[in-house]
């Protein structure tokens, strides 16, 4: 591979592909066991003044402040002390951090860590910038800041490799290396695998079935190798030679199908043999929830302060049996505290939820046993085996000696952990800890399902997987919860509701919140992400103007 000067060039593949790996090797942390490798014209390791490099969550010290991690990486990096203080003042305003440059990493969004982190690898200017996956777990704006921040870079000249599992980050990039275990898949222009699709991707609308339905059976067709719900509409890509789609060969009764652009993740799903078939093995043996008049889920003016801090403000939704609903919203932005107080791992300062009828204040272990919970990093027990992990999570939810054997068996063999069921859960690949987190979230059947950022980092494949099993719950009659950075995945919600500074700003369908992202942004044909950051930029102008009035 080759690293361009003034390029983003981007090493793109799923979890376990050998990124990292290869990273570390450039950075001159680990050697390589066969093959050449010259970085700035030396063996790696020789230029360390001329290379950033800024590693997975970042690399910092969570018990620093800002400016003490600043000072921390100058002294490492050998910046004369004379120049910390220019140094600094243009990496803080570069970053928009200098009002935080008092605050502990660890307290700061995890937005904040990722411009700390870029930071810190910039205190030398350097003229070749490596990033291992500098996206994951941030929110659209803090991604869309990071990518203008690194534009600036690559106009004076540096070199960025920018190593991700976000498939869309990939069409940004000037070229692009693909990984799949270990192996290159491709190298080159993102349109090059892009173009591979071309007149192969269809849009389906219109149709009269439960658009969850029928893409399970949409998928399970041959001629279909992929395929994912778009609001009311479901996006295919067709096998190659496949004959083009129609509504009466997809049985969409009442339906259109048109020609849609083709996308780097329709280019590297082709390029694996197409995703997951439709039907999941965890829905067809889930027990069937039965319909009652009241919610699954409420919350009715949920209210958390720390202090004088205000993390959550008055939050108000319901959501019916068997829907997904979805939090969306920047990092920091109240999610997680409104997600934990409904979990009843936060009490409330005001307000009530409900869980599965059971109320948070007066039946707190009832709602917890109604739910099944997938944190938003891994909360498993990283020094039990899987089946350790499994059997504990059978007797935590009281399950007796012949269920719980029935239920690790099934678990065991839908998420196909056979074979690590005696390694120890904390070292597993991440694609395999989401299957386990999934297992030992659902092996009790709950009928309410809370979802926290649950595919973070992992590939498209293991994606759609999860978003499979996930749909095929949700027609038995299992409503979920779920937060989430993949603006595609919050297309599977019925509705959502976008939270900022606490406050619950845009609640619909995603449709509608297009529709509105679409009037704000004059934009013909908006994604979710379009519609995430117009609504948020459209309250801090009226926010703007009250302030000022």
């Amino acid at each position: 591979m080759t690293i361009a000067p003034g390029k983003v060039t981007g090493l793109v593949g799923p979890d376990g592909a050998g990124k990292t790996t290869l990273i570390r090797i450039l950075a001159g942390l680990m050697a390589p066991t066969a093959g050449a490798v010259e970085v700035l014209g030396a063996l790696p390791g020789k230029r360390l003044d001329d290379l950033g490099y800024m590693p997975q969550r970042f690399g910092l010290y969570e018990d620093l402040t800002v400016i003490e991690n600043l000072n921390l990486y100058a002294e490492v990096r050998g910046l004369p002390k004379d120049e910390h203080k220019a140094s600094f003042d243009r990496l803080l305003h570069f970053t928009d951090l200098a009002r935080f440059q008092e605050r502990l990493a660890g307290k700061l969004s995890g937005g904040m860590k990722q411009k700390l982190g870029l930071a810190c690898a910039l205190v030398k200017t350097p003229k070749l910038l490596l990033l291992d996956e500098p996206g994951v777990g941030v929110d659209p704006i803090s991604r869309r800041e990071l990518w203008a921040m690194v534009g600036d870079l690559t106009d004076q000249g540096i070199g960025v490799l920018w190593s991700t599992a976000y498939l869309d980050e990939a069409e940004k990039c000037d070229s692009v290396y693909l990984l799949n275990q270990g192996q290159l898949l491709f190298d080159g222009p993102p349109a090059k695998l892009t173009g591979k699709v071309a007149d192969r991707v269809f849009r389906v609308t219109g149709f009269k079935d439960r658009r969850r339905h029928f893409l399970t059976r949409t998928l399970d067709r041959d001629e279909v190798i992929d395929g994912t719900i778009q609001g009311r509409s479901v996006r295919l890509l067709m096998a190659e030679r496949a004959a083009a789609p129609t509504p009466q060969s997809l049985d969409a009764e009442g339906g259109a199908v048109e020609p849609a652009p083709p996308r780097f993740e329709d280019g590297f799903i082709e390029r694996l043999g197409g995703g997951p078939k439709g039907t999941s093995a965890l829905a067809e043996r889930y027990r069937e929830i039965p319909e009652s008049e009241g919610y699954a889920i409420e919350a009715k003016g949920l209210t958390k302060r720390f202090g004088d801090f205000v993390a959550a403000s008055d939050m108000h939704f319901a959501i019916p049996r068997g829907q997904i609903f979805g939090l969306l919203g920047p990092n920091g932005a109240g999610k997680s505290t409104t997600f934990k107080m409904l979990c009843g791992l936060l009490t409330p300062t005001s307000g009530s939820g409900a869980v599965a009828g059971h109320d948070l204040r007066r039946s707190r272990a009832d709602a917890r046993a109604s739910l099944g919970y997938m944190a938003q990093k891994f909360s498993l027990y990283g020094d039990l085996s899987v089946r350790q992990n499994l059997d504990f999570f059978a007797g935590a939810y009281d399950l007796d000696r012949a269920a719980a054997k029935h239920a690790i068996e099934a678990m065991i063999e839908i998420f196909e952990l056979e074979e690590k069921l005696d390694v120890n859960a904390g070292t597993l690949p991440l694609g395999f800890k989401q299957r386990l987190a999934l297992a030992c979230a659902v092996m009790h059947e709950p009928p309410v399902l809370f979802l926290d950022e649950p595919t973070s980092g992992v590939d498209p494949v293991t994606r759609r997987e999860f978003w499979t099993h996930i749909n095929g719950l949700v027609e038995k009659g299992v409503t979920v919860l779920v937060t989430t950075h993949f603006m595609d995945e919050a297309e599977y919600c019925d509705r959502v509701t976008l939270i900022y500074r606490a406050e619950q700003i845009a609640t619909g369908t995603p449709d509608e919140l297009k529709a509105q992202a679409g009037k704000l942004a004059g934009l013909d044909d908006p994604t979710m992400e379009d519609a995430f950051i117009a609504l948020i930029e459209q309250f801090d102008r009226q926010r703007g103007e009250r302030e000022a009035a």
